[in-house]
């Protein structure tokens, strides 16, 4: 195996254990992923397992990602004395992530207290081809002495959830099952509130020269650990493969008496296979992925290998064969919010899914699709007609935010989020209208997407309050993006969407009356939407109130936010992230116009065609100075919308904070897993912000780019209406060609049509 050019590879030269670094060094397919940690499971670092969609709850608040037994645990003995490499001397290291070949390689030379030099190399992944796989391969070499090593694999089932804090902490599973089925081991958990299983086989190979190795082989049962060792005769000079196979099932795709057997055929037949073979699958797979997915930057190495990290861990969350799971905002990649799903993933993923794999895009809302009778139920028990989506999901569509955490400074504080946090509702179908404008799938929309969209528009009309005195309608006590205010009225962003959900769904439903009757009547008679409902739709939304100033040009974030006191943001770390200004009291947020992410200006860039670009500017020019950027999610708005103002000066600085977040863990909390939010962000900062495409408002595809000093070029690759197109951006030209798909396609550049 040959590693991939440069540009492909994010290299960690130091033997440390970095928790930041193992969310970083995660291998992931959608189905399965599993943390960067050593296969040593050295002290200090936190195992992570995970299945998509694998929830449970037992004594946790709510229902948690289920960290699940580890499998790619792999020591060595020399004579049967542990080879630590924390207390051996390291002479060389080395760790890869190869992003083209989608797996993760070791190099390492260690020099234990004997003298014994042992040199070990190879690589894992998980299989994008085959997502139950999960193999590893390394080769040691004796350098200088001639022994007896011991290779152990280990199954490990002491893991918990949130292990480092010990009022959270949760065991979710129990040992079912193990196993020793003299070709491999086997172990079976299951979950301990919805009884999922999941079933682990594993099957160890040494061998040199292409020939069995092993003179001695046995199995242990150590409490919650099993392990498989082997024994082999080495010789000064001479190197030894270790091949591991793994296979993953749970019975979230198959029944609980077939676990047990299809894990066992799925090893077996990987092993007939190859590790070799295993690895050309998964790397055509791939390739496929990053044919319309990799962006290519001339002139930044920095850039153009940061953004394409960041697509390819976004891109590894995705299942497009699974319509029961969504990407959490820490994907397959650790236990930060508990696994649980937000806006994050339709407001800034899925424009990423959209425009490189529809399928997956697709996928991704029909999981909100599964659970929209659980949102009508959460509408119902609040009170209101509809669907209202909870702010936090997990497998059942029921809300799952947690009721208490802590503040800046650590005192408990009850968390609001779920109760009042209601723009997600919006935020869904907002998503569901961009799918379809890039796809026109309009058999998903007649059979999926209208619902859904019918329905979260009819929660916006009666979560309205009327006011008579000003006859309008509110919707007061709301969090917005910026939760640095609770219990706010009118926020600009919530109320600006509802509306548009509203009308939004009006001309839906006069498209479906002239072009679907059929599919419309049986929509209507399916939800027990009558004519005069709609009535009462169309008043309120034509009176839903919208703090907006058009004196001064300003949208108000919510009612009473001018009136707080102001505070400008006038200093930044070595990080570039914003500094407290002086005076903040950090458990008072709330009394101040600082925001803690991007509000008013995630509503102008959601929907840019509906706001001049006066009002752009002068509201990207007051809200910049008082964002603090709390969250992961906003530097790559701010980007991205100083560029379509024309205010460049801090573009390029706010892109690359978004895409160093998790590689310089320049917010402090990469250990909890991937900012997945803000990934996509990036993606969107690159395609929407520098390449300047947008879709006008005849619908047109347009481009009207802007490259950074440091860039010479950008290309990339985008699927719009069933077709394919390849887009090169330089300094002075704009290059749209079609690589894929019917000839005819209008595209805008700059202020001319084309046809492709």
């Amino acid at each position: 195996m040959k590693l991939s050019a440069q540009q492909w590879l994010i290299t960690q030269e130091e033997f440390l254990i970095s928790s930041a670094q193992e969310t970083n060094f995660t291998m992931a397919n959608g189905y399965i992923g599993i943390r960067g940690t050593h296969e040593e499971m050295l002290p200090g670092e936190v195992l992570g397992t995970f299945v998509a969609g694998l929830y449970d709850q037992s004594e946790a608040q709510v229902s948690e990602f289920v960290n699940i037994p580890y499998f790619w645990g792999l020591r060595i003995y020399i004579n049967r004395q542990y080879l630590d490499p924390t207390v051996c001397k390291v002479l060389e290291y080395k760790r890869v992530l190869d992003m083209k070949q989608g797996l993760l390689y070791k190099f390492i030379r260690v020099k234990d207290k004997q003298g014994r030099i042992t040199k070990i190399e190879g690589y894992r992944f998980v299989s994008i081809a085959d997502r139950n796989l999960c193999p590893m391969t390394y080769t040691v070499t004796p350098e200088n002495y001639d022994a007896i090593l011991n290779i152990e694999s280990i199954m490990n089932g002491v893991v918990c959830n949130t292990e480092a804090d010990p009022k959270e902490r949760v065991k979710h599973f129990v040992i079912s099952k193990m196993t020793d089925d003299k070709d491999g081991i086997y172990i079976e958990a299951a979950t301990r509130e919805k009884d999922y299983k999941i079933g682990i086989a594993s099957s160890l190979q040494v061998l040199h020269e292409g020939k069995n190795a092993g003179f001695n082989r046995y199995a242990r049962i150590l409490g919650e650990v099993m392990t498989e060792n082997i024994e082999v005769q080495v010789t000064q000079g001479s190197t030894y493969t270790i091949n591991k196979y793994t296979a993953l099932v749970s019975s979230r795709e198959t029944a609980k008496d077939n676990v047990r057997p299809k894990a066992k055929a799925l090893l077996d037949g990987s092993i007939e296979l190859g590790i070799e073979v295993l690895l050309n699958k998964h790397v055509q797979a791939l390739d496929q992925l990053w044919n319309v997915t990799d962006i290519k930057i001339v002139g930044d190495e920095q850039a153009d290998v940061s953004l394409r990290f960041n697509l390819f861990h976004l891109m590894s969350c995705a299942n497009e064969d699974d319509e029961r799971v969504s990407i959490g905002a820490k994907g397959i990649h650790g236990e930060g919010y508990k696994g649980h799903v937000f806006w994050d993933t339709e407001i800034f993923m899925l424009p990423f899914f959209i425009y490189s794999n529809p399928k997956a895009a697709k996928t991704l809302l029909m999981y909100r699709y599964h659970l929209l009778d659980a949102a009508r139920d959460n509408a119902k028990k609040n009170g209101y007609k509809g669907a209202q989506y909870p702010w936090e999901s997990a497998d059942t569509g029921v809300e799952e935010t947690p009721r208490w955490g802590v503040d800046y400074v650590g005192n408990p504080v009850r968390i609001w989020t779920g109760d009042i946090e209601y723009h997600i509702t919006a935020d869904i179908a907002f998503a569901i209208r961009e799918y379809i404008r890039a796809t026109d799938d309009m058999e998903f929309f007649l059979r999926y997407g209208a619902e859904m969209f019918l329905e979260t528009a009819r929660f916006w009309v009666y979560r309205g309050e009327y006011n008579k005195e000003m006859d309008r309608y509110e919707i007061n006590d709301v969090i917005g993006p910026d939760e640095f205010h609770e219990h706010c009225n009118n926020n600009c962003y919530t109320n600006y969407l509802a509306k548009w959900n509203i009308e939004r769904a009006f001309e839906y439903i006069s498209m479906m009356q002239e072009q679907y009757p059929h599919e419309y009547s049986r929509l209507v008679t399916k939800i027990g939407l009558a004519q005069e409902e709609l009535d009462f739709w169309r008043e309120v939304s034509q009176k839903i109130y919208i703090p907006f100033n058009p004196e001064d040009g300003l949208m108000e974030q919510f009612e009473g936010y001018f009136k707080l006191e102001d505070k400008l943001i006038t200093e930044y770390d070595e990080n570039n992230m914003p500094v407290w200004p002086e005076g903040i009291n950090l458990a008072r947020l709330d009394e101040y116009q600082l925001l803690k992410q991007a509000d008013v200006i995630m509503l102008m860039h959601l929907l840019g065609e509906e706001f001049d670009m006066e009002t752009k500017r002068i509201n990207f020019a007051y809200y910049e100075k008082r964002t603090m950027h709390k969250s992961s999610l906003s530097p790559s708005l701010y980007s991205l919308m100083g560029v379509v103002v024309g205010d460049h000066s801090k573009a390029y600085e706010y892109f690359m904070r978004t895409a160093l977040v998790d590689l310089v863990d320049n917010q402090g909390n990469a250990w909890l897993g991937l900012h997945s939010a803000s990934t996509g962000g990036t993606w969107q900062t690159a395609v929407f912000g520098f390449g300047g495409m947008s879709i006008d408002k005849e619908g047109v595809l347009a481009f009207n780019p802007w490259l950074p000093d440091q860039w010479q070029s950008m290309e990339f690759t985008i699927a719009w209406k069933k077709r394919v197109l390849g887009v090169k951006i330089t300094r002075d030209s704009v290059d749209v060609k079609l690589k894929e798909g019917e000839s005819g396609l209008p595209v805008r550049l700059c202020d001319q049509i084309i046809m492709l």
